[in-house]
């Protein structure tokens, strides 16, 4: 289990082969919101699970599933 408390605001999302899936805007439950102005997320806000994290250091959050992966299953925050 990853200690939620690592995941801080603009630590760069990772997928689990380097490839850049977003960063952190903040933690939201058992959510991670990506930020809005990033280029890889559309410039649009999107939620992971924190169930997708795989370890978190002082540069990354690495998830446990590839960047297309990631990509493919998240979802668009609601307004």
């Amino acid at each position: 289990m990853v200690d939620v408390s690592l995941i801080k605001e603009h630590l760069e999302v990772v997928g689990s082969d380097g490839g850049h899936v977003g960063r952190v805007d903040h933690v939201k439950g058992d959510q991670i919101e990506l930020a809005k102005l990033d280029f890889a997320g559309g410039f649009k806000h999107h939620m992971i699970p924190i169930s997708w994290v795989e370890s978190v250091n002082e540069n990354h959050v690495r998830l446990n599933l590839t960047k297309d992966d990631a990509k493919a299953r998240w979802t668009e925050k609601t307004h």
